[in-house]
C-alpha cells in the first residue's frame, strides 16, 4: 500500500482496512508471499492509524491548554463555586 493511498483514507477506513489484513493473515491457506505483503500492508496501516491517533490526541491537548489559558486570562476558576465559603 503506497503512501499516497494511505493518506487518503480516514483513520476509520485505514482501522477497517487494517481488520481486513490481520483476518488474511489468520487465514492459514494462504501462500507464504501473499502473507509477507499482507503483513507489510498491516504494518503501514498500523504506522497510519497510531500517527493519525497521536495528530489528534495533540489537537485535543491543544485545545484543551488553549481553553484553560482563556479562562485563566478571564478571571475564571472552573474549580471554585460562586457561593462564598463564609457564607455557608
Amino acid at each position: 500500500m503506497t503512501n499516497k493511498k494511505l493518506e487518503k483514507m480516514t483513520y476509520e477506513e485505514a482501522v477497517l482496512k487494517l481488520e481486513e489484513t490481520v483476518s488474511r493473515l489468520e487465514d492459514t491457506e494462504i501462500p507464504l508471499e501473499e502473507s509477507l505483503s499482507s503483513f507489510q500492508e498491516g504494518i503501514a496501516l498500523s504506522r497510519y492509524c497510531r500517527e493519525k491517533l497521536a495528530e489528534i490526541e495533540y489537537r485535543v491537548e491543544y485545545l484543551l491548554k488553549e481553553e484553560q489559558e482563556a479562562l485563566n486570562i478571564t478571571g475564571s476558576d472552573p474549580d471554585s463555586s460562586d457561593v462564598d465559603e463564609e457564607g455557608l
